[in-house]
């Protein structure tokens, strides 16, 4: 059986493992998270299971989605995302997902977006290297140069790397070491960092990078 399960980052810390290394983790708040819907071929062209993740008032609620936890028979949620399991059919409308359906082992990508840098210059965005600073080199030490050709092709290809917005977008970080599980309190700690700000919501599901 697939896993999957949305979460809420805590922030990162460190633990101990047996042989007394110090590990670094990233805590994330994970589930209880119930299965809201249930896409199928007939009705959506795809096959999928949409959970929610964290409450919310029902004065927070429009009309359309109250009647679309009401159908469910569920709480209004504050988030709702989709899981494309190749086992849909083992879930059911209304079962609870929570964080022990996780164990200390197993890999997870994570999904979050990144935080925003807000524009920035090619240095910073792209690594590029920098002009001498000596004398005669003009304002220019940090610029991203030449961007293209003069009169062939006459214009600057697609995909140029230069100066603009950074960061505040998905990233998905593969392959992380489920490294403890905290079922009573809903919490889990994998290896490494995972994007986003803390109190950011994230997305773990089971790697596709299988051994």
């Amino acid at each position: 059986m697939q896993k999957g399960i949305i979460g809420k980052k805590v922030g990162m810390t460190q633990v101990f493992d047996q042989k007394g290394n110090v590990v670094p983790v990233t805590v994330i708040e994970a589930g209880p998270c119930p299965v809201v819907q249930k896409k199928t071929k007939e009705n959506d062209g795809y096959v999928a299971v949409q959970m929610g993740f964290g409450d919310v008032s029902v004065k927070r609620v429009n009309k359309p989605l109250k009647g679309h936890f009401d159908k469910a028979d569920v709480a209004p949620k504050k988030v709702l995302r989709e899981f494309r399991f190749d086992d849909c059919d083992s879930f059911n409308i209304g079962d609870i997902i929570k964080v022990d359906t996780f164990k200390p082992g197993d890999r997870v990508d994570v999904t979050g977006t990144s935080k925003g840098k807000g524009f920035a210059g090619v240095i910073k965005r792209w690594g590029f290297g920098r002009l001498k600073e000596s004398h005669g080199t003009g304002p220019v030490a940090r610029r991203g140069g030449a961007t293209g050709a003069n009169s062939s092709p006459s214009r600057v290809f697609k995909g140029k790397k230069s100066a603009g917005h950074m960061g505040a977008e998905r990233v998905t970080v593969q392959n992380l070491d489920v490294v403890k599980v905290d079922a009573e309190n809903n919490l889990i700690a994998v290896r490494g960092a995972v994007p986003g700000p803390r109190g950011s919501i994230v997305v773990l599901s089971e790697t596709v990078k299988k051994a």
